[in-house]
This record gives structure tokens, sequence and C-alpha cells, in this order.
């Protein structure tokens, strides 16, 4: 088994070395240039579309603006807002939340490039259903050759869909916070609780996953703002009762990120791969996941969807995530500890807000993890649809479950690895198609904006 971890971390940082980099921040900041900042103008557009006013049941597609975007934020507010922001800071430092701030930035007009053209090319499954996603982008608007870069995309997906993190983190959480803490459970016991609680996980999960996107999207777009709303809410108390070691925190934050003293060792680099890397997983722009989902809407305006899409790393990243790193560094939880992933987050909240803090915390853990779990499966059958036709796709719902019991097993280096280097994977195609595709995507916008105003 250790072998095996050993192999997975290493996949991980093999596939995010600087060439990645490079690609995920140079491509968002190209798209930010080319675009003048354009769709940025118009950002405040999103709210009316988020509301219905341009919604028409007629329109192509399966589900509504808001349930498209509730649908990517399922997959994005999750596991990686709450024990990837800890894992950012363990491995890279205060610092490495900056980093994760300059992806957020470029990944919405990222998001933006993605998600319009995820609707702007969409294609029709074997079933004669209609899809969108990086996969369909790349084999609708690009030529036969690129074919490859599609199957590509969706090998990758297949791995980088499941629910491993989720799973892993979750369990964690119920595990030490609240059966060990309260004494009901010992450490030697861990491994029998594992694949119980992996169990009955699969079993939660299954109940779910097997109704289709429609009941993804319904159960994401009634759970996921009231859990958002929550957890913003609690982490601003935070904020706002030692308020005074703001200016501190923020200017821990800012050095760190050029020097790399507080964690890295001066490693600036690491600090650096680790805000990227952290980032990219928190928010998913450019990966292509966001895409899956937003191609999915009931729009005939491709534009539209980039717009709503836009609205994703700000929610995510810039507040979610924030707001989490804030909690930890004030609480003081990262320094003199070994303690990564969810436990450094429960020891952050138990420290600043005793007694309901952690219990606040499980709930929102659970609901996105949870949430998570279900948006990643239907990315996932997607995938496997685009491979070998959709009348088979529901298998992948299959693996799904085993793969939530096996997570449950192993470690959490290894899950961040695993996954990790599956999302590198998924950059590539879906980066490299939005930048080709880029020029389409701007006519489409110039058009549209010009109307609406």
């Amino acid at each position: 088994m250790n072998e095996i971890e050993s192999a997975l971390i290493y996949f991980g940082e093999l596939a995010w070395g600087p060439w990645l980099l490079v690609l995920i921040l140079g491509g968002g900041v190209y798209f930010l240039v080319y675009s003048r900042l354009l769709p940025f103008r118009y950002l405040s557009h999103s709210i009316a579309l988020l509301q219905g006013r341009y919604d028409n049941d007629s329109s192509p597609g399966d589900i509504t603006h808001f349930q498209a975007l509730s649908s990517a934020l399922a997959g994005t507010i999750g596991m990686g807002n709450i024990a990837g922001v800890a894992v950012a800071i363990h491995m890279g430092g205060p610092g490495a939340i900056f980093w994760m701030w300059m992806t957020a930035i470029v990944g919405i007009a990222t998001k933006f490039f993605t998600c319009t053209l995820a609707v702007m090319y969409r294609g029709v499954d074997s079933a004669g259903h209609l899809q969108g996603g990086p996969m369909y982008v790349i084999s609708e608007g690009l030529s036969l050759r690129w074919r490859p870069l599609a199957i590509f995309f969706s090998l990758a997906g297949l791995i980088g869909c499941l629910p491993l993190f989720q799973t892993n983190q979750l369990i964690q959480t119920v595990r030490e916070v609240i059966f060990i803490e309260n004494g009901w459970l010992v450490k030697q016991q861990s491994a029998e609780f594992n694949l119980i609680a992996g169990i009955v996980l699969a079993i939660i999960v299954s109940l779910v996953i097997f109704g289709g996107l429609k009941r993804i999207a319904l159960v994401a777009s009634r759970l996921v703002p009231t859990m958002s709303l929550l957890y913003i809410s609690t982490v601003l108390y935070v904020v706002i009762s030692h308020f005074e070691k703001v200016p501190v925190i923020f200017e821990l934050i800012l050095v760190d990120a050029f020097s790399g003293s507080a964690v890295a060792g001066g490693a600036i680099g690491t600090v650096i791969a680790t805000g990227v890397r952290r980032g990219a997983f928190s928010n998913e722009a450019g990966i292509g996941t966001e895409a899956m989902a937003h191609g999915a809407a009931k729009t005939t305006e491709p534009v539209r969807e980039g717009i709503v899409a836009m609205t994703g790393p700000v929610i995510d990243t810039l507040f979610i995530c924030t707001a989490t790193a804030f909690v930890i560094l004030i609480s003081g939880a990262w320094q003199g500890s070994d303690a990564n992933g969810v436990t450094m987050t429960a020891k952050a909240f138990t420290t600043t807000l005793p007694t309901v803090g952690i219990y606040i915390l499980i709930v929102c853990i659970v609901c996105f993890s949870v949430s998570t779990i279900f948006s990643y499966s239907y990315y996932g059958t997607k995938c496997l649809g685009f491979l070998v036709g959709a009348e088979y796709q529901y298998l992948y719902n299959y693996l799904v479950v085993i793969m939530t019991v096996v997570a449950a097993l192993l470690s959490l280096d290894a899950m961040v690895g695993l996954v990790d280097g599956a999302f590198a994977l998924m950059a590539i195609p879906t980066t490299v198609s939005a930048l080709l595709l880029s020029r389409k995507v701007m006519e489409a916008a110039r058009i549209y904006f010009k109307n609406l105003d």
C-alpha cells in the first residue's frame, strides 16, 4: 500500500510541473488581455440571468442558469474550500493564498471563455441528447485531427471526477472530530470505522446519483446556497470578532507570497505551485468540469452562460476560500502542528469559535462533500458516455459507489496526488481548445453585449 500511495503522490507532483502553471496562469492572463475586460464590465448582468429573467423552457438544454451554476458550485464549493485551503497553507504557507487569489482572478476570464464554448459547441451523444463540455467543444469546434485531445480529456476525467478527496476528508472529519474526540472510538479502530463509514456514504450517494442530472441539480440548487450562506456567515463572524488581526494576516499573506519563508523555506516556486494547484482544484477554472455543468443550461445564447459561469471563482475562491484561510491564520492552527487538511480547519474553528463552531463546520462539510460527489458523478458519466456511448454511461455511477469505499481507506496525500494529477491532465485539452477558439468567443461576445446595450 505504501508503494501505491508514494506513486500517487509522485504522479500529482509530476503533473503539476512548471509547464502546467504556465498553461493555467498564462492562459488566464491571455483571456484577460484578449477580452480587454469586456465580460467583466457586464458581470452584474449575471444577477438578472440567475434570477431567471432570460429563462426559456423551450430553449435547448436540461437545466436553468441558476441550476447550472448551483451544479457547478456543488462541484467546486466543497472540501477544496475547507480542507484544500488547509492543505495549501500546510504545504506552501500563507503566501499560497495570494496565488490562489491570482488563480481565481484569471479564472474568471477563463470560465467565461470555456463555458461560453461549452454552449456554443454542444454536441449530440449516441442517445440523441444535447451535451456540452470540453470533449464536445473539441469535437464540434475543431477539426477531426483534434479528436484524440477530446478522448484524452474524457479518460483523465474518469479519474479526476472520482469523489476521492471529498470522501476521504468527510470520513476523516466524522472519525476524528466526532467519534475520537468524544471517546466513542480509539485510533486503533480507525481502519474498521473507515470501511463502515465508506459503505454508509456509498449507499447515501447512490440514492441520488442514479437519478441523473435533473435530480442532482435539484438537490444542489437547494443545498449549495443555504450551506454557502451558513459557512460564510460563520467565518465572517470569526473575522469580525478578531478584526484587529486582519491587517497582520494580509501582510503575512503578501510577504510570504514572494518570500516563502513561513513554511516553504524560501522556495517561492513551491508557494506559487501550491497556490495555483489548490486554486485550480477549488474553482476548477480551465479544468473542464465546470464547462460540463454549464453546457447543460437551457439557453440559445452561449455568452449568457459564460457570464453566469464567471461568478463561480468569485463566490468559490475569493469569498469562501479566503474566509477559510483567515480563520486558519487567525487561530494559529497552521503553526506548530502536524495537522493537515480538514483536521487543521477543525482545529481553527474550535479555537476561534468554541462549542458551536465545530458543529457548524461539520454540517457544512457533510453538505459540501456530498453535493460535490453528486456533481462529480455526473461529470464522470458524461466522460464515459463520450468514450463508449450514452447507453453505457450509467456504469460510471457503480464505479463512484465502489471508489467511495476505497477512498475511505487511503491516505490524504495519496488522494490529493491522484486527483490533482488527473485535474492537471484535464486542464491541457480544456485550456488549449479554449485558446484555439477564443476568437469565436469574442466575436459572439461583441454582438451579444452590443445588442444588450
